[in-house]
């Protein structure tokens, strides 16, 4: 773990400093377990981090991704029950990530492999002896979904959609930088929404409103033609090896990126590993975008999820969602909701998956 510490570029240090001041060192332990390290060797790029289509500042691990979450819940309830759920909410993503959702049909929820998350953490023996030690129960901590300040649903504002957003916006697209990521922090408080239920929600309309306008950048990002191209066609590479035997459902929960890469590159499968290849190599100019389909290369349809924030704030003492007192907020939300997408996507070079 101590590796994994050191290894972390400047900026990601400083921003877990903005999350909580003082890191919680009781947290340490769970950290430092091998299923919690497993998921330092996968991206939260959901493996667009390995070909030229995009670039990526700098790798960020769902780990980083995980502690980050975990800091936010921390910092905002001091319930350590609360803490570990978000802290184990990623436990059991699998390599390259929402990749394997698409790979499982489950493109526009992207919660296909979320059910193994109990049965990894029961696995765990050093996970379930810290948990007795601090005598929580297993069920307290599984199913981060029972805890609205750790999950919700789209598009509230949670710790998980607000920590994705918050490194998203500093290491994928820049739309922000550290001093930004602060101030829009240091302006959260918890309200109760409109369904009574608490909600992590901004004190001032004008960060509200700036926080909202800085993102609406970064959510295209998430789904655009290029994203789930990128998705799919991983999805297909998974599916192909693993109708080809070079690969099991249950190693993608147990290998990282770079050992299943190397799988790829060293099948005996010429025709995967080369499409792989001419993947890492592509940029945008081999993107193809259309409502019709084209047969003469790798070429898809697929559907993504729409990820976006619509966050409560206070408004003259009343608690609102931001889109309905902000006519900027509102226009941002709303072209972001009515973004172009096209129905067929590909890549100018031929791959057809092997499928059963």
């Amino acid at each position: 773990m101590k590796e994994y510490f050191d290894m972390l570029n400047e900026e990601i240090k400083q921003y877990f400093k903005i999350l909580s001041p003082e890191f919680p060192k009781w947290l340490l332990e769970y950290i430092n377990t091998p299923e919690m390290l497993r998921l330092d060797g996968i991206s939260m790029s959901c493996g667009t981090y390995y070909t030229k289509v995009y670039e990526d500042k700098y790798f960020y691990s769902s780990l980083s991704h995980s502690i980050a979450v975990a800091l936010i819940i921390w910092n905002f309830t001091h319930n350590k029950k609360q803490t570990l759920a978000g802290l184990f909410h990623d436990i059991a993503t699998p390599t390259f990530k929402h990749c394997i959702d698409f790979m499982n049909g489950d493109s526009e929820n992207q919660e296909s492999t979320e059910e193994r998350t109990e049965q990894i953490i029961k696995n765990s023996k050093q996970i379930m002896n810290l948990l007795n030690k601090d005598n929580i129960k297993l069920e307290e901590v599984s199913d981060y979904h029972i805890y609205p300040i750790a999950d919700n649903d789209t598009p509230r504002l949670s710790s998980d959609r607000f920590e994705y957003t918050l490194s998203g916006g500093l290491y994928q697209k820049r739309v922000f930088e550290l001093k930004d990521i602060e101030k829009y922090y240091n302006n959260i408080t918890i309200l109760q929404n409109e369904d009574g239920i608490p909600e992590l929600a901004f004190k001032d309309f004008e960060i509200c409103e700036d926080f909202v306008h800085s993102i609406s950048h970064l959510w295209p990002r998430w789904i655009e033609d290029e994203d789930r191209l990128c998705m799919q066609f991983i999805a297909d590479i998974m599916k192909s090896m693993e109708f080809k035997g070079y690969i099991t459902v249950d190693d993608l929960y147990s290998l990282s990126e770079k050992e299943v890469i190397n799988l790829i590159k060293n099948c005996d499968d010429f025709y995967i590993k080369d499409a792989f290849a001419k993947f890492q190599s592509a940029t945008r100019n081999l993107v193809y975008k259309s409502d019709n389909i084209n047969n003469e290369f790798y070429c898809t349809s697929v559907k993504g999820k729409k990820r976006y924030i619509n966050p409560l704030v206070d408004y003259n003492g009343n608690t609102c969602r931001i889109k309905e007192v902000s006519s900027k907020a509102k226009n941002d939300i709303d072209k972001f909701l009515n973004i172009k997408l096209h129905t067929y996507i590909g890549f100018k070079f031929n791959f057809k998956p092997y499928i059963n």
